[in-house]
């Protein structure tokens, strides 16, 4: 009989920068979900992959002195390592580089214009480079982007533009007839309320801007875009073309969930529809918009030095607990937290004293009592028929939340059934049964209850603790973990040798354990040395300094000078002249059009034959320098208060 088949995914990792722990999150969720529908029987396809092209990129490709490609290689291999270091069961990891990919590209961007789907015009708006987005005035919030919160600035462009207001009534019917279409609840309220109802407009699908990317073929002025470049990936991982799909889309498509963050739902959930009903091609089935794992109260970012690594948490904690703390700890619909507090408490409490030492106590005991052979079943106690009901409770329990993704209920189930088979070992005290050799019969339905109980837990645990599971199946000789085997409590045929008790889990020592991550955290962060303070100074005095904004008009180096720019700064109605020693740090054209901070009543300095009328402040530190600068939207002219 062929199996029934399920194809998931992950957003493609984008090759600006190594992925943080929140980032590694999304590839263990998926993994978790693929390893249990394998689990189920079925035939499972699992993508994840990198999103490499982009202004950002080519950005930092050009800091670094390298081109694009030899940067995205690097990163793209680092981020493949992490997630195969948190042991990701994925079938293909998809590059958007590589040449099958961008041929299928070229063809849909060339099917969508012929068609009439795709129209040339020109864009004016914010664009938000981290994010790859155009946002109107309406859009902003607080003069910033609406999704990261981060700097916009103005562009002005020619572009292709994609007809999504065609589309809007077809995909909100969708929604509409698919209740399940989008997951959570929550997030299709969000999606429908926010971005749908207002009105979808057409989308910018090029760039002329930039030249990292896929090229328009009919254009080559043009890049295709983002969001017809990255969201393909899903469909020519599987061998789709507009000319004639492989073999693997066929069995595929469409995809059964696509596993994404929260922030980009609104594409996943939008735009890639409406791409593949232009298309002509089915819908994936579910789309889960999965929350942010945050540093304490915060998002991970590096301007607030708070990212946490995924190899810096193995090293000290090993794959499978931060695999089972990710899953244990992350809210179904919530943002989840991470700090080393809460892994330590997480694993002392449900894998070292919950788990471990049921475990550990059970094949001690195996071996004491019973020579190391699982004995048979024989006189019954008041205790097992509630142990044995739970075991196959939480069985069914793990099939049901693991159908919705509710990956913390499902080990909350788990962690629940050794906490069983602990109190089930404190009900029926072993030890004194072994006092009585009347009581030998029911010693051994004690034991083999444990065991049994136990090779429940290794099951249900195998698809997120996969090393774990098998070095429980070892250590107590199971024949079969597999799902069909928990139909009933007693399987496992009696007879198996145990081996020799081993911790799996050896209790962390709190305190000294979070002084060698602090300890680690200041030799990999120094203390950076910084010029000391002037001496204190009247506030009067700071009150008489006149520190205003103004925006750069014109800049140019001062002949025959290799320090100086001449800058010529739009100061409200007025114009200023300043001249500035910053030539070594600058090109005069990467400041143009900034709003600058300078001081205005500085008295009037000549300078190589130049008047300067004020100096514009810079952040100096080592051997670098930095123009400080102010939003694009306050006022030239504006007073420093």
């Amino acid at each position: 009989m062929e199996k029934e088949k399920f194809y998931l995914t992950t957003a493609i990792a984008y090759t600006s920068r190594k992925p943080h722990i929140g980032n590694t999150y999304e590839v263990v969720l998926t993994d978790v979900i693929a390893r249990f529908k394998k689990y189920q029987g079925y035939d499972v396809f699992f993508l994840t992959g990198t999103d490499e092209h982009g202004l950002k990129v080519q950005q930092l490709a050009e800091e670094k002195g390298i081109s694009p490609k030899e940067y995205v290689d690097g990163i793209a291999g680092e981020i493949k390592s992490i997630w195969d270091l948190m042991n990701s069961s994925y079938d293909k990891f998809i590059r958007t580089t590589d040449d099958y990919h961008e041929e299928a590209v070229k063809k849909i961007f060339n099917k969508l214009y012929e068609q009439g789907d795709i129209y040339k015009s020109s864009y004016e708006g914010w664009y938000c480079t981290p994010c790859e987005s155009f946002w109107t005035d309406a859009q902003l919030v607080d003069g910033q982007c609406p999704d990261c919160g981060r700097e916009v600035h103005k562009e002005n462009e020619e572009a292709y533009f994609f007809k999504m207001s065609k589309y809007q009534d077809r995909l909100m019917k969708h929604i509409e007839d698919n209740p399940d279409f989008i997951q959570p609840e929550s997030r299709k309220k969000e999606m429908i309320n926010n971005f749908i109802k207002p009105g979808i407009q057409d989308l910018c699908v090029s760039r002329s801007t930039f030249t990292w990317g896929v090229p328009v073929e009919f254009d080559e002025k043009h890049v295709i875009y983002v969001w017809i470049d990255a969201l393909s990936n899903y469909i020519t991982a599987l061998g789709y073309s507009p000319d004639g799909s492989g073999e693997l889309y066929k069995k595929y498509w469409p995809a059964d969930v696509h596993i994404i963050g929260k922030d980009i739902l609104r594409f996943h959930t939008i735009i890639w529809p409406i791409i593949l009903m232009a298309l002509g091609e089915p819908l994936p089935k579910k789309i889960f918009g999965h929350p942010w794992l945050l540093n304490g109260e915060d998002k991970m970012s590096k301007s607030l030095g708070n990212v946490i690594y995924a190899d810096d948490l193995v090293r000290h904690f090993g794959v499978d607990p931060i695999r089972f703390y990710l899953l244990r700890e992350m809210p179904y619909a919530q943002d989840g937290t991470i700090t080393y507090d809460k892994i330590i408490s997480t694993y002392n409490a449900d894998l070292a004293n919950t788990l471990g030492n049921l475990i550990n106590r059970t094949v001690a005991m195996i071996n004491k009592y019973f020579d190391g052979t699982i004995p048979a079943i024989c006189d019954s106690t008041e205790f097992d028929a509630d142990l044995s009901q739970t075991a196959i409770d939480v069985k069914n329990a793990v099939c049901e939340y693991m159908d919705s993704f509710k990956t913390s209920d499902t080990l909350g189930e788990i962690i629940r059934l050794a906490s069983r088979a602990n109190k089930y070992i404190d009900e029926t005290m072993p030890w004194a049964l072994a006092k009585d050799e009347d009581k030998t019969g029911t010693l051994a339905t004690v034991m083999y209850n444990l065991a049994e109980t136990i090779r429940f837990i290794s099951s249900l645990l195998a698809p997120f603790m996969p090393e774990t599971a098998q070095k429980i199946k070892a250590q107590l000789s199971f024949d079969d973990i597999s799902l069909e085997s928990l139909g009933e409590f007693g399987f496992m045929m009696a007879g198996n040798k145990v081996g020799e008790a081993q911790p799996l889990f050896a209790r962390i020592d709190a305190e000294k354990k979070l002084e060698e991550l602090a300890q680690e955290s200041e030799a990999n962060n120094p203390k950076i040395d910084i010029a000391p303070f002037k001496d204190s100074i009247d506030f009067e005095k700071f009150l008489d300094l006149d520190i205003r904004v103004g925006k750069v008009i014109e800049c140019e180096p001062v002949p025959k000078s290799n320090k100086l720019l001449r800058f010529t700064l739009e100061v409200g109605s007025e114009k200023r002249q300043i001249l500035s020693g910053i030539a070594k740090y600058y090109k005069p054209e990467d400041l143009i059009g900034e709003n600058v901070l300078f001081i205005a009543n500085l008295p009037v300095r000549k300078m190589m034959g130049y008047e300067s009328h004020g100096m514009i402040l810079s952040a100096e530190y080592e051997d670098k320098l930095v123009v400080t600068t102010v939003k694009s939207d306050i006022q030239s002219g504006a007073q420093i208060v």
